[in-house]
């Protein structure tokens, strides 16, 4: 049998195998009674395995190669791919987390964006991130200066500062809450705790979110540190330069591509905040914006939990994290676009 022939005879089993796929994720999707639907998916995968493996042609061996890695692209798709397709697709619905009885449209993107607490909560995560990320950075480098540095105990001081990353954001938020609603009202008669009051409020997750991140953005800055050639800052000491002239005009330029590291991850995990959000304030205490109580201190990521879990809106909720996402992926592309910019120009 020639070439062309057993392409087209082994092209078949793949084609019927999409196709078998693609029938048995319609079945799953509208909650079509069959029994037969995993049994379809799984002979459908089948048919494209066999089908590719045979077809012959000069790229043979790549597609061999990634059959090979098909156990882990499957499960990437199964637990990344398909959720995030089949969750823009239920924002287009009135999903109730089990089903949908009907396509609404843009409805639930209009309805979000008319929501104040929502707006609010884009707002105040807009705040969080700017504030957090210069914060926890301009920390992180201050620490990493004194732990590259001839102080005695250095090594003592990083673990120091770098413990506090390994304590559970639950547990940590759950700790301070305690120390803010106990400790310092007790060490500080007269006072209340900084959790009753909006503007403290956020200040307080801002406090402990710079305290536990801070560490570990650290270590990353001590590695780009210690990566500057030593030849380089033995030459400025001989030619004059102070600690100051070195720092501003060798090392920071030198480690540009440490600083977009660092700025980039502290944007994501800032941007994304929850579990400190969650355990310190859930979210609280409110706050009268147009006439109606907000929650002062509720990011994007539990304003999302909240939507989807305790109002059960499951479709408004995945709506906002179909948005979260795009707002996400533009706002990191961003950065690393100007971060990669100023490299250069360093």
């Amino acid at each position: 049998m020639e070439g062309n022939a057993k392409k087209v005879v082994f092209m078949l089993p793949v084609l019927l195998g999409v196709l078998t796929i693609i029938y048995a994720l319609y079945l799953d999707l509208f909650h079509r009674d069959a029994a037969f639907r995993g049994v379809l998916l799984i002979l459908g995968f089948l048919l494209v395995v066999v089908g590719l493996y045979f077809i012959p042609g000069k790229k043979h061996s790549t597609i061999i190669k990634g059959l090979f890695l098909l156990p882990l692209i499957g499960a990437f798709g199964i637990t990344v791919m398909v959720p995030f397709l089949l969750g823009i697709f239920y924002s287009f619905t009135n999903w109730n987390g089990i089903g949908f009885t009907e396509v609404v449209g843009l409805g639930n993107y209009v309805s979000m964006f008319r929501s104040p607490d929502y707006l609010y909560s884009f707002g105040i995560t807009f705040l969080f991130t700017v504030i957090n990320m210069l914060l926890v950075n301009f920390t992180a480098f201050a620490l990493a200066l004194v732990c590259t540095s001839e102080v005695r105990g250095r090594d003592f001081y990083r673990a120091s500062f770098f413990l506090p990353n390994l304590i559970g954001g639950i547990v940590l938020g759950y700790v301070w809450q305690f120390i803010f609603n106990k400790v310092f009202p007790a060490l500080l008669p007269g006072s209340v705790s900084m959790l009753t009051d909006p503007n403290l409020a956020f200040l307080s997750i801002l406090v402990v979110s710079t305290w536990q991140y801070a560490g570990y953005i650290m270590m990353i800055y001590v590695t780009g540190l210690q990566s500057v050639p030593k030849d380089i800052l033995e030459a400025s000491g001989v030619d004059g330069a102070n600690a100051w002239k070195t720092l501003l005009h060798i090392k920071l330029p030198m480690i540009a591509n440490t600083f977009t590291v660092c700025i980039f991850m502290t944007l994501l995990n800032s941007f994304k905040q929850f579990d400190l959000n969650l355990a310190i304030t859930n979210g609280a205490p409110s706050r009268i914006l147009g006439g109606k109580a907000i929650a002062s201190t509720e990011f994007l990521a539990l304003n999302i939990y909240n939507t989807a879990i305790a109002k059960d809106q499951y479709a408004q909720g995945q709506t906002k994290a179909v948005v979260f996402f795009i707002i996400l992926a533009i706002v990191s592309l961003t950065q690393v676009t100007i971060s990669k910019r100023r490299e250069i120009e360093l």
